[in-house]
């Protein structure tokens, strides 16, 4: 209840200030899902186009609102929610900072160190024949307690053992790759997702406000969304006068008489591509400024 006094309220304020005339031009005012089109010179662009459509389309037409700035304030998003029952957009789409920084480069791993091999064993030492007479001797004593036979053995003119075979450096287990970074988000997922529940919407395809007189070159999304729901009625439009109402920059608006042209509907041509369109779209708005 408080949001529909609210809106008459705020109804009453906009038609006082302003007029909020409507002129059908080139279609008469019909309860069919559309997509309104327009030009954007200021923030109460919005509230105008709201104001200048009859109750009964004011119940199913939802206009865009950026969140950066009719949500910054929990007046304006009360506002914006519950009265204008608007979409919120996001200008830009933004991508998480963790994803945005650059990781270091890895460190390039130091080389294995080289295979120890073993110390060849030392040669025995050549022992030259004596030309005395050979004597009788006694029979030796032989140590065969391990140490001496170790150290005979280690006497014997072998040859040296083969080398060790290289130690491999221990694996290293690879490290997990880093999450990819999160999509950014898609700002015409409102918009399309309230095409699809039925609702039509007022949308401003310059993006952002204008303050030269003419329409800036138009973006993107009025052509994806022509393209994926064709069976909406798209419609121009021509908000005059209301950038000094509230000019860019302002907060107090100046009363002044403004109006609201709409044209005649679009839709996109077998084979058209999205910069014809798109031209042909700014062209049919710029056009309703002189009727």
């Amino acid at each position: 209840m408080l949001a529909k006094l609210t809106g008459w309220l705020l109804l009453g304020i906009v038609r006082l200030l302003t007029g909020a005339q409507a002129r059908w031009y080139g279609c008469p005012p019909k309860a069919e899902q559309r997509i309104y089109f327009a030009n954007h010179q200021s923030h109460a662009d919005l509230v105008m186009i709201w104001a200048a459509l009859p109750e009964e389309l004011r119940t199913i037409t939802r206009p865009i609102a950026a969140r950066d700035y009719w949500a910054n304030t929990p007046f304006k998003r009360w506002i914006t929610t519950e009265v204008f029952n608007a979409v919120y957009v996001e200008r830009a789409a933004t991508v998480p900072a963790a994803a945005a920084q650059p990781t270091a480069p890895a460190e390039p791993e130091a080389p294995p160190p080289p295979p120890v091999r073993a110390a060849a064993a030392p040669q025995a030492e050549r022992i030259e024949p004596s030309m005395e007479p050979l004597l009788p001797m006694a029979p030796p004593i032989v140590d065969v307690t391990p140490e001496a036979f170790d150290e005979v053995q280690g006497r014997l003119d072998l040859p040296a053992p083969p080398p060790l075979p290289p130690v491999a450096p221990p694996a290293m287990e690879p490290e997990p790759p880093s999450p990819a970074a999160a999509p950014a988000s898609d700002p015409l997922a409102p918009l399309v997702e309230a095409l699809r529940s039925g609702d039509s919407i007022i949308i401003f395809p310059e993006g952002t406000r204008g303050h030269t007189g003419e329409p800036q070159k138009f973006k993107s999304g009025l052509y994806t969304l022509a393209t994926m729901f064709p069976e909406v009625v798209l419609v121009p439009a021509w908000i005059d006068n209301v950038q000094r109402v509230m000019p860019k920059g302002e907060i107090v608006p100046v009363p002044i008489l403004c109006s609201v042209t709409f044209g005649a509907p679009l839709r996109v041509e077998e084979g058209e591509e999205r910069r014809p369109f798109l031209d042909r779209a700014r062209a049919a708005v710029i056009a309703l400024r002189d009727v």
